[in-house]
């Protein structure tokens, strides 16, 4: 068992039995952490795999949650019935976004994606289709239903979101050991040399795009089952920086780094909410100094996510006299 493993393991055990050791408030903090990491994950398929610069990942999460609570509260479908829709819409979103502006690169993409992300708030907050709420958002959520039996229990919910982490997980190590990961892994580290292989480019970074909008439409989901409501400040702008800044802080396609990022950016916090505004200083310098020291990430990925037998063949294939 390497280390990673050994660390995931770990991870899932204690987060198995977190509910039972902490009260109502740290356990309503540990669903959001799991939807948050969740989220970050799917964030990490675009941003740490493809190495496309997404600041707009949170107009995914926004239209999963939205999906349910429109279809829940205005058109009383059972919150079960909604998840796939929640899936299927940010997909056929972010496919139709993606499209005109995957060509673009680095900083072009960057401001791209900001700007949908803007445009997508303010859709919300302008009540669309008298659908959104506007900006007061959506109350009234209903519980889930299963075989007769309300999940309406924080435990409930934690358990939900839970399982959801551990389904991201195990596609993202499908994706690492299939083919779509090693196209991903050679795009993000040479775009020209990808091309010249026969990869298609713009194929695979759509393909990213729809499986990263599509878990974090599930998350989004979760997300609005957890607080019974939406509103349009939860998918700002902010929020998708803070989606980019974990990645970059716990290390661009590391499992273990996007779950230190989570808590550095989310679960740290809120340890310090007796300082109030005080504890943004302490964050943000906390911030600026982990960039500084470990500019690649806390814990960065060691050699992408490669499978062993690829890595060696790139080895032997390497000329004479090279050196490493």
């Amino acid at each position: 068992m390497n280390k990673t493993t050994l660390i995931a393991t770990i991870f899932i055990l204690v987060m198995a039995v977190f509910p039972f050791t902490v009260d109502s408030a740290w356990l309503s903090i540990g669903i959001t952490f799991l939807v948050f990491a969740t989220v970050a994950f799917s964030q990490d398929i675009i941003l740490g795999r493809a190495g496309v610069f997404n600041m707009g990942h949170a107009i995914f999460f926004g239209i999963g949650a939205y999906t349910t609570a429109i279809l829940n509260v205005h058109f009383g479908l059972e919150i079960i019935a909604t998840i796939p829709f929640a899936i299927i819409f940010p997909v056929i979103v972010a496919i139709v976004l993606a499209g005109p502006i995957i060509h673009l690169r680095g900083d072009y993409l960057l401001v791209a994606t900001i700007g949908f992300n803007i445009i997508f708030e303010q859709v919300l907050s302008n009540d669309l289709f008298g659908l959104t709420g506007g900006p007061n958002g959506i109350f009234g959520i209903d519980v889930v239903r299963i075989f007769g039996y309300e999940l309406f229990s924080d435990k409930a919910i934690y358990y939900m979101a839970f399982g959801l982490l551990l389904i991201t997980l195990l596609i993202i190590r499908n994706l690492d050991n299939s083919r779509y990961g090693r196209a991903l892994y050679y795009i993000n580290k040479d775009e020209i040399a990808a091309k010249s292989m026969g990869i298609n480019i713009p194929y695979y970074k759509l393909f990213a795009f729809a499986l990263g909008a599509a878990i974090a439409g599930v998350a989004g989901s979760i997300f609005a089952i957890q607080y019974s409501a939406v509103s349009p400040e939860s998918f700002s702008f902010m929020q998708s920086v803070m989606f980019f800044a974990i990645v970059l802080v716990g290390g661009s396609a590391s499992l273990p780094g996007v779950i230190i990022g989570t808590f550095v950016m989310f679960v740290l916090p809120e340890l310090f909410t007796e300082f109030k505004e005080s504890r943004y200083l302490i964050f943000g310098a906390a911030m600026v100094l982990t960039m500084v020291l470990r500019p690649n990430g806390v814990w960065p990925a060691s050699f992408g996510n490669i499978p062993k037998y690829l890595k060696e063949k790139a080895l032997k294939a390497k000329p004479k006299g090279e050196t490493k």
